[in-house]
């Protein structure tokens, strides 16, 4: 089941996503929230006539870095023994179809491609083999990063945890085998970005392993699992998507900071 959160007429709802031609899609509104057990309304919308928004509000978005032996290769890094996590802050996320503002302090803002995974339940020292239990689902993600500051400053709180640097959407798959998917990302149109999950050197379930053995996941946060090879510029105009196989593709406009 695809679960999107949306607005309409001021409101903000959950709704399941049923259709598949975009132009013909439509939104079965959801009684309560998707994190615990919900019925679907009946009440449908085009989602046309809706805004799409994020499709959850982290309390926290896990990030883990250098996941991709090629693009560890072409940012000049070894690829880490363990997971290597860092954070990007609630603020940081956006939806589908908001802006990415290029931050004032970079002259090097690039792209990222990523799976999401959003965690379903509250918990904490997860076993391997219970990892899928916690699953809610996937969604695209870009781990928009300035460059030059990431380069020059020891800690990334700043190049990857700036306003607008995580979108997420376009809304949360939930039936979905994540082992083995494309991951492509194009700028304009050009591809810049090519890649498949299963060339993950650690394993979604590393990665949940490894972060709950640390703090506690509640239902919304998100996990980012790495991007593969191809990470490049962007620049203030550009509009950069992001298409997972299964998921749908995730679309956003850099625009200069106000």
């Amino acid at each position: 089941m695809r679960i999107a959160r949306f607005s309409i007429d001021g409101n903000v709802a959950f709704g399941a996503v049923e259709g598949e031609k975009q132009d013909e899609l439509v939104l079965d509104i959801i009684k309560g929230i998707p994190f615990a057990d919900f019925e679907l309304s009946g009440t449908k919308v085009p989602v046309s006539k809706v805004r799409l928004l994020p499709p959850v509000l982290p309390n926290k978005v896990v990030a883990f870095g250098r996941n991709y032996a090629d693009h560890a290769k072409e940012m000049g890094n070894e690829v880490p023994d363990a997971p290597f996590a860092f954070f990007k802050p609630a603020t940081s996320v956006v939806g589908p179809g908001d802006e990415i503002q290029y931050p004032s302090f970079s002259q090097d803002v690039h792209h990222e491609a990523e799976l999401a995974v959003v965690i379903g339940r509250l918990c904490r020292e997860v076993p391997r083999e219970r990892v899928k239990d916690v699953i809610f689902g996937y969604t695209c993600a870009n781990d928009i990063t300035a460059r030059d500051v990431q380069k020059r400053e020891k800690q990334w709180a700043r190049a990857k945890g700036f306003d607008t640097s995580c979108p997420l959407g376009p809304w949360v798959e939930t039936e979905l085998d994540p082992h083995d998917l494309t991951i492509q990302l194009t700028v304009n149109g050009s591809q810049r970005q090519l890649g498949r999950t299963s060339e993950m050197i650690h394993s979604i379930e590393d990665l949940i392993v490894n972060i709950s053995e640390a703090m506690t996941l509640l239902p919304g946060d998100v996990i980012l699992t790495g991007t593969p090879a191809g990470v490049g510029p962007l620049h203030v105009g550009d509009e950069v998507a992001v298409t997972i196989e299964g998921i749908g593709t995730l679309t956003n406009k850099v625009v200069k900071r106000g």
